[in-house]
């Protein structure tokens, strides 16, 4: 790459994030205002995001009557309140969804896996374009814990994420992995979490990467549409894919 390229990728970079919004949803199964150590690793992300000129909310999702389910609203399935389709307005209105869970035996915890299905009730819904309602916007993932896991929690957030429609750029997440057993959490007094090399080095690169991908998106006026669009498969075009009826 010549100099003048880099020059001009580098004098541009840190305005990367101007315009842009993103929504953490943070699935501890804490409620506010105990601690989490999640939401720890979580605001070096944050701060590099709102440094460079992006909006940022962090939600804690156990601070809300989220009901389990995959409807976009269980009160018409008999739930008596609702708190997800107001959350669900606050992703459709961000550009960037980072999902945040610590491990709980091995896996994601159940606060994540209720979130992800609620997004997933609103899977059906599509854009102007007649694609998944979530394209244009891109998903990353921040794990914490005290056992194994991490890349487990990291690649089903990851996956259920582009299932839906996100995209997903390269280094999408960050974890960080204290001593097994019931050692010292990310954010306690002597954990080495804070200083972990590692763990700062990919936390900077997700959030880095994640404000370059939602750029190239907003910039290039989202997804393209052609060879995706549901409308347009149901009227009976095939993007050049098998078609048996003209076989």
């Amino acid at each position: 790459m010549s100099s003048d390229a880099t020059n001009v990728r580098n004098s541009s970079r840190h305005h990367v994030g101007d315009g842009l919004s993103a929504v953490f949803i943070n699935c501890t199964l804490k409620p506010s205002p105990q601690q989490s150590h999640t939401e720890g690793l979580a605001r070096i992300a944050v701060g590099i995001m709102e440094a460079n000129g992006a909006t940022v909310e962090m939600v804690r999702a156990a601070d809300h009557d989220l009901p389990p389910g995959v409807s976009p609203d269980m009160r018409e399935h008999g739930a008596a309140t609702d708190a997800w389709p107001d959350l669900l307005d606050k992703v459709m209105a961000a550009d960037i969804l980072v999902l945040m869970t610590p491990i709980w035996l091995g896996d994601a915890s159940s606060v994540c896996t209720s979130v992800i299905e609620r997004l997933y009730g609103s899977s059906g819904a599509l854009n102007a374009d007649g694609q998944s309602a979530y394209y244009g916007r891109v998903g990353g993932c921040l794990v914490t814990g005290n056992e194994d896991g991490a890349k487990h929690c990291a690649m089903k957030v990851l996956y259920s994420l582009q299932h839906l429609g996100f995209a997903i750029p390269p280094q999408a997440d960050a974890a960080w992995l204290g001593e097994a057993g019931p050692g010292p959490s990310y954010l306690d007094e002597g954990s080495g979490g804070p200083e972990n090399d590692f763990t700062n080095r990919n936390t900077t690169f997700m959030a880095w990467n994640l404000m370059h991908l939602a750029r190239l998106l907003r910039d290039a006026g989202g997804f393209p549409a052609h060879g995706n669009q549901r409308t347009a498969w149901d009227a009976g075009e095939r993007f050049d894919g098998p078609n048996p009826e003209y076989r």
